[in-house]
This record gives C-alpha cells, sequence and structure tokens, in this order.
C-alpha cells in the first residue's frame, strides 16, 4: 500500500506530505487546484513523467518520495535479486532533481529509473484519465486474457518463445542456404583459396612476435655493432685509459694502503668486486660480439614472412589466433557446401520438428486461453452489471492466426452489447468514451482479485457519468477497497461520500503567490466539500442536507461489504 506521497517543488505545489490509509482515499477540489499535479507527481518518482513538465522555471532542485509498506513475496524477491536492502516490508521510492539532473533511489540505493518502472509494476496500478483508451486496441485484450489465465499459462508461452525462436532461426537458415544454392560452386572455389591460402603460410601462434623481434634486430645489425665496438674500446681496450686498466690501477693503489684501516678494507673489496663484475662483462661481450652475425638472406626471408602475415591480417584478423580462428570457420562452411543436401536435409528436419512442436504448444496455450477466458467473461459480465450495464452481453472471440508466433496463434477481441436486441461488435466501434472508463473499472474489479498489486489509483474514472450510474460506480470502488486500497480523484459526490479518508486539494495566495495545497478533511468539512460539489456556486441548507443523509447512507453500504 502507498502509505505517504511527499512532494517539494512540483507546480504550484511547493511541499506537502500526504498520509493515506486502508481502504478507499478520495482526492477532490475545485476544477484547477491542482489534483493532475499529484498523479503526475506519482508517475515521475515511478518514471512515466519528467521533471521538466512540473518543475517550475525558478526552482533549481525538486522531489518525490513514496513510501509503500508490503508483505509482497514477489516484491521481497525483487529486491533479493537486485541486491537493495529490506525494510521489514517498507518501500521507499525517490527521485530527485537539482541542476538538470535527475537521480532515483529504492531504499537509499541509487538506481536506473528503469529499475524503479520494473518494481512499481508489482506495487501500484495508476489508471489515468485515458487509460481506458487502451481497450481500444485488440492487443491489450489479449494480455488481460493472459493475466487472467495466470502461471500455468505463462509457463507454456515461456515454451513457446523458446520454439520458436528456434524455429525462426533454422526457418531463416534454410532460407539462406536454398537462396546460396545457386552460387554453391562459386562459394567453394572462393572458399577454397581462402583455406588454401592460410594453410599454405604454415602460421604457428606467437610467430609474428618473433619475427617483429628478428626483423628489429637485423634492420638495426650495424648500428649495434657500431656500439659494441665503442663499448668494448671503452671497457677494455688496448690502451691505458679503458674502464678494465683504469679499475685494475685503482685497485691496486687501494690494496697497498688497506691495511691500515678497516673501512679501507671494505672500500678494496668492493673495488675488487667491480673490477671481477667488469671481468666478466668483458669477456661476455667479446663472447657477444664473436657470435655477431648478420645475413642478408636471414634478412630478406624474415622481411618477406613478415610481408606474408601482415597481408593475411589485412584480410582475415588482426591476430594470428583472428586468422586460424576465420581459417577454421570458414572451412566448417565449406564442408557443408561440400555436403550440402544433407546440410539442407537437416534444417528442413529441424524446421518441420520445430514448426510441430511449436504448434502443439500454441495449441496448449489457445485452450488455456479459452478455458480463461469463459471464467473471464462471466466475472466481467457480473462486475459490468454492477455498473449499470444491466442488458449488457459480453463475449471474448478468438481468431487464429496464420502462422505461429513467440505468443502463440491467437488474435483475441472482445466483443458487447449494451442494449437489448443489439447484436455483439468490438467494443472499438460501440463504446463511448465514459462507457469505456466504465468498462475499465469492472475490468479492474475482476483483475484486482488475480494479481498481488495492493494499490490502485483512479484518475478521473469518473468522467462522463452521473445520476444511479455515478452510484453503482461508487459502490464498485468500495467494494474494491475492501481488499485493496484504492486512491481516487473524482469530481462526483456519490463517490466521494464513499471514502474512508478523504482529502481536499486547494488553491491558496500568498504574497502575490498562487500555491497547491491537500489537507485531510473530518466530520462537518467532509460534508461541506460533498455539499459544495453538490450545490455548485450556492450551497443552501437543504443541499447540506442532502450531503449529510449521502454520506450517512455511504457508511451504512460500506459497512455491509
Amino acid at each position: 500500500m502507498l502509505r505517504v506521497l511527499h512532494v517539494k517543488n512540483m507546480a504550484l505545489i511547493e511541499e506537502e506530505k500526504i498520509e493515506f490509509g486502508d481502504g478507499l482515499n478520495i482526492l477532490t477540489g475545485e476544477t484547477g487546484a491542482g489534483k493532475s499535479i499529484l498523479i503526475g507527481s506519482l508517475g515521475v518518482a515511478l518514471g512515466s513523467g519528467s521533471f521538466k513538465d512540473f518543475v517550475p522555471e525558478n526552482a533549481d532542485h525538486a522531489s518525490v518520495e513514496l513510501i509503500f509498506e508490503t508483505q509482497s513475496g514477489r516484491v521481497q524477491a525483487w529486491l533479493e535479486e537486485h541486491d537493495i536492502p529490506d525494510m521489514d516490508g517498507q518501500i521507499i521510492i525517490s527521485r530527485s532533481f537539482r541542476k538538470g539532473r535527475s537521480i532515483s533511489r529504492i531504499n537509499g540505493e541509487v538506481v536506473p529509473i528503469g529499475l524503479v518502472r520494473e518494481l512499481s509494476s508489482d506495487l501500484i496500478d495508476i489508471h489515468g484519465q485515458h487509460e481506458h483508451q487502451s481497450l481500444l486496441y485488440p492487443k491489450y485484450h489479449l494480455q488481460l486474457v493472459d493475466d487472467f489465465a495466470g502461471e500455468e499459462l505463462e509457463k507454456k508461452k515461456e515454451r513457446c518463445r523458446m520454439l520458436y525462436q528456434a524455429y525462426a532461426s533454422a526457418s531463416q537458415k534454410l532460407k539462406e542456404a536454398l537462396r546460396d544454392a545457386g552460387d554453391r560452386a562459386k562459394n567453394m572455389d572462393f572458399i577454397s583459396f581462402e583455406v588454401s591460402e592460410i594453410d599454405d603460410a604454415g602460421l604457428h601462434l606467437g610467430e609474428d612476435e618473433e619475427l617483429e623481434n628478428r626483423f628489429r634486430f637485423l634492420s638495426n645489425a650495424q648500428k649495434i655493432m657500431e656500439a659494441l665496438s665503442v663499448v668494448q674500446q671503452l671497457t677494455d681496450g688496448d690502451g691505458e685509459r679503458d674502464a678494465s686498466s683504469q679499475i685494475s690501477r685503482a685497485s691496486g693503489e687501494l690494496s697497498a694502503v688497506a691495511s691500515y684501516d678497516e673501512e679501507l678494507m671494505q672500500l678494496q673489496s668492493t673495488l675488487s668486486d667491480a673490477e671481477s663484475m667488469l671481468s666478466d662483462f668483458t669477456r661476455a661481450l667479446s663472447g657477444y660480439i664473436d657470435a655477431f652475425s648478420y645475413d642478408e638472406q636471414e634478412f630478406s626471408e624474415v622481411s618477406e614472412r613478415l610481408d606474408l602475415i601482415n597481408h593475411l591480417k589485412m584480410k582475415y584478423g588482426r591476430k594470428i589466433e583472428d586468422i586460424l580462428s576465420y581459417r577454421d570457420t570458414r572451412q566448417q562452411e565449406l564442408d557443408r557446401l561440400s555436403n550440402f543436401d544433407a546440410y539442407v536435409g537437416g534444417l528442413k528436419s529441424e524446421v518441420e520438428k520445430t514448426r510441430k512442436e511449436l504448434l502443439e504448444v500454441c495449441g496448449d496455450i489457445t485452450a488455456l486461453r479459452k478455458t480463461a477466458a469463459e471464467k473471464l467473461t462471466e466475472q466481467i459480465v457480473r462486475s459490468l452489471k454492477d455498473l449499470n450495464f444491466l442488458d449488457v452481453r459480453f463475449e471474448i472471440h478468438f481468431e487464429k492466426l496464420k502462422e505461429p508466433s513467440g505468443n502463440g496463434m491467437d488474435e483475441v477481441t472482445f466483443l458487447i452489447s449494451m442494449n437489448p436486441g443489439l447484436p455483439l461488435r468490438p467494443l472499438q466501434h460501440v463504446a463511448s468514451g465514459g462507457e469505456l472508463s466504465r468498462i475499465m473499472l469492472g475490468i479492474k474489479a475482476v483483475m484486482a482479485k488475480k494479481d498481488e498489486i495492493e494499490c490502485l489509483i483512479f484518475d478521473e474514472i469518473d468522467t462522463g457519468i452521473s445520476g444511479r450510474t455515478a452510484q453503482k460506480v461508487s459502490e464498485k470502488m468500495a467494494q474494491l477497497s475492501r481488499d485493496r486500497q484504492v486512491i481516487a480523484i473524482t469530481h462526483l459526490a456519490q463517490i466521494a461520500s464513499m471514502a474512508d479518508e478523504h482529502f481536499l486539494i486547494e488553491k491558496r495566495s500568498e504574497d502575490g503567490k498562487t500555491h497547491t495545497g491537500v489537507r485531510q478533511l473530518t466530520g462537518k468539512e467532509i460534508t461541506d466539500e460533498l455539499a459544495r460539489i453538490l450545490g455548485g456556486v450556492q450551497i443552501t441548507d437543504a443541499v447540506r442536507a442532502t450531503a449529510a443523509e449521502m454520506k450517512r447512507m455511504a457508511d451504512e453500504k460500506k459497512n455491509s461489504y
């Protein structure tokens, strides 16, 4: 249930906090008082609206916070799946706006707005002013039947989607194979050339790096040799000024006096080590120079080999691993083309097999839908009669699609006749806007018993009705609120009188500015508001008496549910 709606800097609302109760929560107010701001704020918090439609131009920040209480197992599982802390059944969804950016949070954790939308679908169902228009689209009719059918159908649909993907994939492969049949010989020649070109190269992993290192060495052989000659002269030349001679002389001088001081002996030992290391270095350097060789033929071969590998890289992949992988893939394609008839035969068998399984599952889905549709029809008819459609006839009509899909093979249309003697016709061709709104309420009342959503919101679902019909709508909403929390914006006294909690939305002017405020009504305030709705400009004692009687009768009616 939605317990708290906290709004800051949204249109005419500076800051308001509404604490909703159980049962039927009613919001009323003059036209233009700001009722739509509250529903809009809900939409912003839940990701179906944008701050830009509500934040005043001079405001640099705004926020909406919703506090829910729920014991839904699906919600608890969702929180665990997304590693969001569980707050003992309390869900806090907030969305804040500052300096052009918005941030959404669930129980304090920053989350993408997509996750908020995902979670909110299990917490709240908002029926906006124009949502009944969805009844004009048969796709929505099929969705309602499937939602009513429940988990068993959903499992079949999952199987159907999986089979359809396999069927579509095999069909596409078969189509491509048959399309390419005429070019098979040409394709085989081209693929054979590519495979042979790679095979003839005799590549092995890491070869390119080895060749690049060798090429770099051979390309700089002269430069290397010149540098080594200089190093050799400096370290172990024929003169007396090379490093070996200088260190040897220094070591002799220091050795002659080392016995006079222990620290000098340590210095002499260090210098002796340096002389030994330099001697090792000069021997290794001499060996490297003696072994050094430059072969023009090797340089040419390395260059040609690198050119070949780089050529293959340009055609088949950036690395040798990529080239060899490409070769294996093309070899598989060549094998497929070489055994084309067997390949096509296998695809045809796979298409036939998956299609057969798909059609069987589609049949199961149709059977489950028709069984659910019968029960749904009965319940919708009862619900519509409760809403003053006294002579209504309703039917869910099935049409079989020509081809299976991932959602079965059914097209569903709601048919209705609202007057005696008139034939059943598609809902979208018969009902007016006000009738669609009532029909949607009747369907919502039926569907509410099939899901775990604990909060239903209706935004002016009473548009276009009055009199006895309005009374029936108010009774249906009151009945619905016995099992679910219902929040409704209304302009009809019949519906408002059924409220368990009644809130007034009103404009007020302060310091030359207009603000929208919300306050909960009690006692005489409720009667006065009902009288305002009933009486318009002039509220007489008779209107007040009527309002008081209406409230008394509504309370008696609610207590009978």
